[in-house]
């Protein structure tokens, strides 16, 4: 019998949640360009793909049968449910719509970040208000010519 991970049992393992971010492996995302190239069929076989029992609303049809769609794809590693519809089918089709968005996020190659310089105006002006503020202040301290 299992134990519930509230009586002190090891948690269930879950998949990372990863967001596509600047410090992705260039082979995932050369992964997740490979993936986009395919048509949907071959990306479905591609996937793993689970099905189990989604809940909310939508009555018995909803709640007894294993209309939730769980896509994993293996090269990227990326995790995708869709659980909002009563039918397997067009679960599967929007997890594959939502699949297809988070490997183009992924593939996509950020921009490298170039360091910018304050003008030179402003940099003068800087100055200028940092000179304006010692003078206060020494004003406020008084007579220490």
């Amino acid at each position: 019998m299992g134990v519930h991970p509230s009586q002190g049992g090891p948690p269930a393992p879950l998949a990372p949640a990863r967001s596509p971010a600047a410090g992705d492996p260039p082979s995932r995302r050369a992964a997740a360009r490979r993936a986009l190239a395919l048509p949907d069929a071959a990306l479905l076989a591609a996937c793993e793909e689970t099905f189990f029992v989604a809940s909310g609303p939508g009555g018995q049809h909803r709640n007894k049968t294993e209309s939730g769609v769980r896509l994993v794809h293996p090269g990227t590693g990326l995790v995708v449910t869709a659980t909002e519809r009563r039918s397997q089918a067009q679960n599967r089709h929007a997890a594959l719509a939502r699949l297809r968005a988070r490997l183009g996020d992924l593939a996509r190659e950020p921009k490298v970040r170039r360091k910018t310089r304050a003008t030179r105006g402003a940099h003068e002006r800087r100055l200028a208000a940092k000179r304006l503020r010692s003078e206060r202040k020494a004003d406020r301290r008084g007579g220490e010519d």
